[in-house]
């Protein structure tokens, strides 16, 4: 591909902003999300094919609701508005917006009154799911409707000749029956767009990107062992072959026996000769008496790069460095939305220090995680890698909570292999998208034989998820999670006491840090 199609969000706070992202990318159509102070400029550079404009908790005549510059709406580029976008192009084209006597709240029946594109093929009275307190109360001139429901008469809205289109309900919801056929019309009928981004094209188009970003320059690799880093060497490689230097660095946070398994796998299944740097007892330095989750990222993340960055010199000085970022890491860690804040900085993203020798290159900052597992596919590489669960930068540091010691790390690994293994033994590690455990910073009070034993309470988690912006816990059985804890606490000495964790992403995280 040239030039990638590409549908611009823009965020004005929505709770669903992902969410949209993701229901767009599944149609084969790359999108990405940018805050509503977005300029024009920008606007421009980026070429939309289309541009959708999101949902969000203000109302458009609150003092500092966040606002767009309308001439972006102006370009003769297609718009979709959802909720709040509804109301932004109503009050931006002459409309009027009230407070709703009547609010929204959950499921509605959308009543189809008009032609449009958005509704080609599109069930009538199919239900929607609605989420706001306004409503518009005059359309624009040169708008019509097309479609009500029973608190909103002006529930989509239409103007044909500009190619602007807004409804007031959530289309990327699963709860919108017909939401994705919606979202798909958008995409096709009116964007006319050709859905050619797929795992094959990214492979092709990032492979090209690579070679004329590093020339012939020499690179390393941070290869964790994980997904996103394993799929990011082979694609690397691929591109500029034997100029890559791929390196493993046993932060001492590793699981058990984690380094050598995934050392043995990296040279006899992929082909990927790596260097194995032991650096467990400088990490472990570096984090001593440190208990703060933030400061251990960031700790972590600047050791990672002044290990790298030796590494490199060692090496023809390399100049570039591969990580396996993803759009979540990136999400969480960098506020993109007009209104969002930093949920938590990831050591491949906000814990990297300031200034670094070494360039980025992130092949997978634009990602979720499946579609980094469909690019590994397209690339040939064995399930056993693309089906591993997800193992965070910073390792058992944010599964030790509070001070990290050899001890509680010690304790931790061999509790979470009792727990790995019974998971893989049940045949339930495919069903689940991550599973570990959680050293807790408190003791308790257990009996064993005749002795009273005052020792850690660990805590499992286990979560389905596709992307990971989102989670729910999985429902072990009840006998399953019975057997294992008393595994656990026979097995493993300094635990007594075995809990599982049923809070999903929101509002929890799926990490404890």
């Amino acid at each position: 591909m040239d030039r990638r199609e590409t549908i611009l969000i823009i965020d004005f706070g929505a709770q669903y902003i992902q969410l949209i992202t993701r229901r767009v990318r599944e149609e084969n159509v790359y999108s990405e999300v940018h805050p509503h102070s977005i300029s024009i400029e920008k606007v421009k550079e980026i070429n939309p094919a289309g541009i959708i404009l999101s949902g969000g908790p203000m109302s458009v005549y609150d003092e500092g609701a966040p606002n767009l510059d309308p001439e972006i709406l102006k370009l003769g580029i297609p718009v979709l508005g959802i909720c709040y976008g509804l109301q932004l192009i109503c009050r931006t084209f002459g409309g009027e917006v009230e407070s709703a006597k009547d609010r929204e709240y959950g499921k509605a029946v959308l009543k189809i009154t008009g032609e449009s594109k958005l509704f080609d093929n599109v069930m009538n009275n199919s239900v929607v799911w609605m989420s706001h307190g306004d409503y518009l109360t005059k359309i624009p001139e040169g708008f019509k409707v097309v479609a009500v429901s029973d608190h909103s008469p002006f529930c989509a809205i239409s103007n044909e000749m500009k190619n602007i289109h807004g409804v007031q309900f959530h289309p990327e919801v699963m709860h919108t029956q017909e939401g994705r056929k919606i979202l798909h019309n958008f995409l096709f009928n009116v964007c006319k767009c050709e859905g050619d981004w797929t795992p094959h094209n990214f492979v092709e188009e990032n492979i090209k990107k690579i070679r004329d970003i590093t020339g012939n320059s020499k690179v390393i690799c941070a290869l964790s062992g994980g997904v996103d880093s394993t799929v990011a060497a082979v694609l690397v490689k691929k591109a500029i072959g034997d100029k890559l230097t791929c390196i493993h660095i046993d932060t001492g946070l590793m699981r058990k026996n984690e380094s050598k398994k995934i050392g043995d796998l990296f040279n006899e299944k992929l082909k990927l000769n790596h260097i194995h740097i032991d650096a467990s007892e400088r990490f472990l330095k570096n984090l001593s008496g440190v208990s703060d989750p933030e400061k251990k990222r960031k700790i972590i993340g600047s050791t990672f790069i002044e290990v790298f960055e030796e590494e490199a010199n060692r090496h023809g000085k390399a100049e570039f460095l591969v990580q396996g970022t993803l759009y979540p890491d990136v999400i969480e860690s960098v506020p993109i939305k007009g209104t969002s804040v930093t949920i938590k900085s990831h050591h491949n993203v906000g814990g990297l220090p300031e200034k670094m020798n070494l360039k980025l290159i992130e092949p997978f900052r634009e990602l979720f995680k499946d579609e980094v597992r469909k690019v590994g596919r397209e690339l040939q590489i064995p399930e056993e890698f693309i089906e591993r669960h997800p193992f965070p930068g910073p390792g058992l540091a944010v599964r030790v909570l509070g001070e990290i010691t050899k001890e509680k790390l010690g304790i931790l690994r061999e509790a979470d292999d009792v727990f790995i293994t019974e998971i893989k033994a049940a045949g339930l590690y495919n069903k689940i998208w991550q599973a570990f455990s959680v050293l807790l910073p408190v003791q308790s009070v257990g009996v064993m034989g005749d002795s009273r034993t005052y020792e850690y309470v660990l805590a499992l988690r286990a979560v389905t998820s596709v992307d990971g912006m989102t989670a729910d816990w999985y429902r072990f059985d009840g006998d399953f999670l019975s057997i294992l804890s008393n595994k656990i606490i026979n097995k493993v000495r300094g635990i007594n006491r075995v809990v599982y964790d049923i809070s999903s992403k929101p509002p929890s995280t799926i990490e404890w840090e």
